[in-house]
C-alpha cells in the first residue's frame, strides 16, 4: 500500500493485542517547559492532572480497555485517591519516576533515589507492587544505559524508556525495536515505544504529539503492519492534558514549543477513541508477559 493513499485504507482484521499507556503528568511538568515554568511554582499552577485522568478512566472504562499508567510520584504523593482508583479499576500502576527529571540530567545516585522513592510511594499508596518503569521524555539513551542495571537492582522488572527514533530531544535510533533483555544473563526487559521501519529508516508511530501530527489513518496503516505485517504488539502512549484543549496556554513559549505541545488537542480525544475501536488493547504487564 502507498502511504500517502491512507485514507482510501481499510484495516484488515488482526488479532494481536497491543499496549494502552498512559504518561500520568500535569500540562506544567513536561520537559519543554522547563525553561519557561519553575518546579517552585508547579503547586501554585491549576492543576488539571486529576480530573484529566479520572476523564480517561471513566472512557476506558466504558470501552472495557484496561491500560498502563506510568504515574509520577509528585501526582500521587497528591492525588492517592486518583491512585487508589487506577488499581481499584484493574490496572496496571508504574513509575514514571518522582519530578520528572530527565534521566540524562542525573547522576547514578541521583537516579537511583528518584527511582526508588517513586516506587515505594506508589506502592504504598496503592498496595500493590509496582514493576513499571518510563523515563521522562524517553531520556535512557547510549551514554546512560547504566540507567537500566540501577532499575533491575531496584527490583523493577520492565522499562519502556527507548525510543528508536533519531530526535532532537532523545532517541537511539539503532536500538531494537522490539522487546530485548538489555542486561546479560537477565530476565530484565526494555520495551521500546513502537516504531515503523521504511528503508533505513525508523518513523515513530508509538503516540504522543507524532499521533497528533500525523493524519490518523497513517498512525492507523503503521500500527496494522506491525501487527499484521511484522506479527508484533504495538505500544501506544499518551498523557492527560493531550485530551485538554482548553489547558491554560503558557506565554513566550518558543515557536517550536508551541507548535508540539498545542497542536491538534481538540483532535486528540476523538482519536483515542478510534484506536480503541480500531486495535485491541491491553496492560504491558498482560502483553509482555511481565510476572
Amino acid at each position: 500500500m502507498n502511504i500517502y493513499n491512507c485514507y482510501k485504507y481499510k484495516l484488515i482484521t488482526n488479532m494481536k493485542i497491543n499496549a494502552m499507556t498512559v504518561d500520568v503528568e500535569d500540562y506544567f511538568q513536561v520537559s519543554a517547559f522547563e525553561p519557561y515554568i519553575d518546579r517552585d511554582n508547579w503547586d501554585i499552577l491549576p492543576h488539571r492532572v486529576e480530573h484529566n485522568t479520572h476523564k480517561i478512566l471513566d472512557f476506558f472504562d466504558k470501552k472495557n480497555i484496561k491500560a498502563t499508567f506510568f504515574t509520577l510520584g509528585w501526582v500521587a504523593e497528591r492525588y492517592p485517591s486518583l491512585i487508589r482508583r487506577i488499581v481499584r479499576d484493574k490496572h496496571e500502576l508504574a513509575s514514571h519516576g518522582f519530578n520528572h527529571i530527565r534521566v540524562n540530567k542525573q547522576t547514578l545516585e541521583q537516579f537511583r533515589s528518584d527511582v526508588s522513592t517513586s516506587k515505594k510511594l506508589l506502592e504504598d499508596i496503592s498496595g500493590i507492587i509496582v514493576n513499571g518503569y518510563r523515563a521522562a521524555s524517553y531520556s535512557i539513551g547510549v551514554t546512560n544505559q547504566w540507567a537500566l542495571s540501577v532499575l533491575q537492582e531496584e527490583e523493577y522488572k520492565y522499562s519502556s524508556s527507548i525510543y528508536p527514533v533519531k530526535h532532537d530531544l532523545y532517541g537511539i535510533p539503532n536500538a531494537p525495536r522490539y522487546v530485548y533483555h538489555p542486561i546479560e544473563n537477565n530476565s530484565f526487559k526494555e520495551i521500546p515505544i513502537s516504531t515503523i521501519r521504511l528503508g533505513e529508516k525508523n518513523y515513530p508511530c508509538g503516540g504522543g504529539g507524532f499521533f497528533r501530527f500525523y493524519p490518523y489513518c497513517l498512525s492507523k496503516w503503521a500500527l496494522h503492519q506491525i501487527n499484521n505485517i511484522e506479527k508484533k504488539s504495538a505500544i501506544f502512549y499518551f498523557h492527560p492534558w493531550e485530551i485538554d484543549p482548553d489547558q491554560p496556554r503558557q506565554k513566550g513559549l518558543d515557536y517550536k514549543t508551541q507548535f508540539r505541545h498545542y497542536l491538534n488537542l481538540n483532535k486528540m480525544e476523538s482519536r483515542v477513541n478510534k484506536l480503541l475501536i480500531d486495535f485491541q488493547w491491553d496492560t504491558m504487564a498482560k502483553v509482555f508477559e511481565i510476572n
